[in-house]
């Protein structure tokens, strides 16, 4: 899209004040996020272009706007050409930075304009506006506010949000070459690679029941089995999400010497998994889950956490490195229930971040620790999985993800927000202005059914899309639509190649609708 011709970069913006400067004008300066162009803002530009002579507005990059999750809700471009087009306007600027402190001390406007609710506003972000200002001989002027509006009430009160989504989606496959046909194409490249999965095997059996009303002896209720059913969880849906994809998943955990474990192993050979389990648990980890209709009342864990010990510890490092020879990525899914260890990836990283190369990993559980993978390319966890980790449940989400990237030396992240959708995260160390790239993408799935395993098949897709040379955006992209699927169905059923590619079609409609529909 072209860009309206008020909008300028920051060259052309320092050739304009100086032009004003020589020519005896006035420039007034605004600056805000400006997501929704409302009557509180229209009033507010044109009492700041009745000060002077010229009027810019800097409006916040995208990367920039620390308004949750899901905004800002109308691309920073899209935002400047709103304002460019009002006629009290005259040059719009997209500024990437963090706050208007650098183009103020490049621009130095003689006035510069806020709303009147900063003028008793202590936030350090705009005192050091203000004082770069003064400093350079200009003055800060809050408008009336007469008129009061909020963005982020008006887009909180926006019934029909799908069509704004389906436009965040369309442009950010446009910005990262996600077509159908380069995601086919790494599709087609992941089919016949060999990953092998570390993690601990958990069963998932659901019991659905009829509610037959309260018991007589307590205030509790009463239900009569009907029948159960059995998913295969943790780390086993993970080499079957693998597997459906097409590649040669191979599983390391463990199992029960008993006649589950036995069907457990038949089952996931059966289905193309390769899997290599010592039989040092008791009895197989087992989650309990209660329904009635769809609806979950409450979860029983059966198995406890069973540590290897060095013995065992050392025989499933070997193991380990063995089964990762030829492997185009190692995918690590830590449950907490043993087979996991700080020692045992102390042991074996090193020697797999020379042999391997993508590895990943995602924990669950309280028992479970997040901060033991290092060094690795991506971690796969939810928001509140990255705090509690590191204990932090006051900074910005982009905070939290840049000290856990620190602390770990992972290169990538995608943090998972449940309904909301994912945000990646991206190192750039080259970079001083921008060390940590980030990108929102929205939940793919209108309705969810049943969230168990949404994560599992991110992790899983996520994984094998960068096994095969795809990008983080790719990864997640095509992890996103797994986790679409994986929501919708009751249980965890594994996805597969066709019917990801099948998902990846209907979504191509989506875009165009929304841009009819608006």
């Amino acid at each position: 899209m072209a860009q309206n011709r008020k909008t300028c970069s920051i060259e052309d913006l320092l050739a304009l004040r100086r032009a004003a400067r020589e020519n005896g004008k006035t420039v007034v300066h605004c600056h805000g996020c400006f997501d929704i162009v409302h009557p509180g803002h229209i009033q507010h530009l044109q009492f700041a272009k009745s000060l002077g002579d010229v009027l810019v507005v800097s409006v916040s990059a995208d990367t920039h706007v620390q308004k949750g999750v899901d905004r800002p809700l109308i691309p920073d471009d899209l935002r400047a050409s709103s304002l460019a087009a009002l006629e009290c306007v005259d040059w719009v600027y997209i500024n990437p930075s963090a706050t208007g402190v650098e183009l103020l001390e490049a621009l130095r406007p003689d006035v510069y304009v806020k709303g009147r609710e900063y003028e008793r506003v202590e936030d350090p972000r705009f005192l050091a506006e203000r004082d770069t200002v003064v400093r350079h001989g200009g003055r800060v002027v809050f408008s009336s506010g007469d008129i009061v509006y909020s963005s982020t009430a008006l887009i909180g009160a926006i019934g029909g949000r799908d069509r704004f989504n389906d436009e965040k989606i369309t442009r950010l496959r446009d910005r990262y070459d996600l077509s159908t046909v380069h995601l086919q194409n790494l599709l087609h490249r992941a089919r016949g690679q060999k990953v092998l999965v570390v993690g601990d095997y958990v069963l998932d059996r659901y019991h659905f029941c009829d509610a037959t009303g309260v018991a007589g002896e307590g205030p509790m209720l009463s239900l009569r089995a009907m029948q159960e059913r059995d998913y295969d969880g943790g780390a086993g849906v993970v080499a079957l999400h693998l597997a459906g994809l097409g590649a040669r998943p191979t599983l390391i955990s463990a199992l029960a010497d008993d006649d589950l474990s036995r069907q457990i192993e038949l089952r996931l050979a059966a289905e193309g998994v390769d899997l290599q389990c010592y039989r040092g648990r008791r009895q197989v980890v087992t989650k309990h889950r209660y329904l009635v209709d769809q609806t979950k009342l409450f979860k029983v864990d059966e198995g406890s956490p069973a540590p290897a010990d060095t013995q065992l510890e050392g025989l499933l490092a070997a193991k380990i490195l063995a089964a990762a020879e030829g492997a185009s990525a190692v995918v690590f899914a830590d449950f907490g229930y043993g087979v996991i260890t700080a020692s045992l990836l102390d042991r074996i990283l090193p020697k797999l971040r020379k042999m391997v190369p993508i590895l990943t990993a995602d924990v669950s559980g309280k028992q479970s620790n997040l901060l033991r993978f290092r060094d690795v390319d991506l971690l796969c966890p939810t928001e509140r999985e990255v705090r509690e980790a590191q204990h932090d449940f006051a900074n910005g989400l982009g905070a939290a993800v840049w000290n856990l990237l620190n602390v770990t030396g992972a290169r990538q992240a995608i943090i998972t927000l449940g309904k909301q959708g994912l945000v990646t995260f991206d190192r750039n160390d080259r970079a001083i202005d921008e060390r940590l790239r980030s990108e929102y993408l929205p939940a793919l799935s209108p309705h969810a059914v049943d969230p168990l395993g949404c994560g599992d098949a991110l992790l899983a897709t996520a994984s094998l899309v960068l096994a095969a040379g795809g990008s983080l955006q790719a990864a997640a992209f095509l992890g996103s639509i797994a986790a679409a699927m994986e929501v919708q169905e009751l249980g965890n059923q594994p996805v597969s190649a066709d019917r990801l590619l099948s998902q990846l079609h209907q979504r191509d409609a989506l875009p165009a609708t929304a841009r009819m529909a608006s």
